[in-house]
């Protein structure tokens, strides 16, 4: 039986400091097939080699991944300052419109960390630079130091809404997190509802009002260990169901119901 595919979306990266790749994460691969259950498809997001429509017509769903690049301010009308880090202009000219896309089309995809911010910026919403320095906030950012096991080890925890998407789909009103990220969401876009929080009132995760399709994405990152967490596991189960429903009919299926 035929896999549905996801295309993971993926991030210029230097070998050698010299030598450009496009690099995907092999835990966002895995997490993708052993748990969504899905083929998982590496993307260039570089508008010189593939279209937003191309995409569309060849994946059933989406993965919008982690990355050390931020979105550049000027896509929700900030200027550019230090804090705002490094970025990758041919991914945000990619991920931003395929977003869009995705949630007229009903078209599935899930978000993480870039990804959870993408989609807000995606839909009109802004950044903060760097979430540690607002008052009363606390480092997110990866530890720099210890094993990858102990950078991506539980940090802190997330509340849900009462009822909401989030809290129905893991059973739980709380969960325990990861956390690996400097920047984080200001202002909501459009239609985008925050349906979790950590303990310092950072938003981690949402969903879009209103979307036919599957649109959940999450500050942290779940792709760490998916096939044992309990967090982990159900979401990309979801997201490969959903993929699934779309590669059958290619129509949304009942996200709507479930998620909105």
């Amino acid at each position: 039986m035929t896999r549905p595919i996801v295309g993971i979306i993926g991030n210029m990266n230097l070998i050698n400091d010299e030598y450009p790749v496009h690099a995907g994460g092999t835990m966002n691969s895995a997490a993708v097939a052993q748990v969504a259950g899905c083929m998982p498809l590496l993307i260039p997001s570089d508008p010189r080699f593939v279209s937003v429509e191309e995409l569309l017509d060849a994946c059933h769903g989406f993965l919008l991944t982690g990355g050390r690049p931020n979105v550049h301010p000027s896509e929700y009308g900030e200027e550019e300052t230090e804090a705002h880090g490094a970025f990758d202009r041919c991914r945000d000219a990619i991920t931003l419109p395929l977003v869009r896309a995705c949630v007229e089309r009903g078209q599935p995809f899930l978000g993480i960390c870039r990804g959870f911010q993408e989609v807000n910026v995606a839909l009109g919403g802004t950044l903060h630079p760097e979430i540690r320095d607002l008052p009363g906030r606390m480092n997110h950012r990866m530890p720099p130091e210890g094993t990858i096991e102990e950078k991506f080890a539980l940090r802190h925890r997330v509340r849900f809404s009462e009822g909401g998407p989030f809290a129905r789909l893991f059973g739980a009103a709380e969960v325990m997190t990861n956390s690996l990220h400097g920047q984080g969401i200001k202002q909501p876009g459009k239609r985008i509802v925050i349906d979790g929080w950590a303990e310092d009132g950072t938003p981690e995760a949402l969903f879009v009002e209103g979307a036919a399709g599957f649109t959940l994405a999450v500050q942290w990152h779940p792709e760490w260990n998916a096939a044992t967490d309990p967090v982990s596991r159900p979401l990309f189960r979801a997201f490969g169901e959903a993929a699934a429903r779309w590669a059958v009919s290619r129509q949304p299926g009942t996200e709507r119901v479930r998620i909105a």
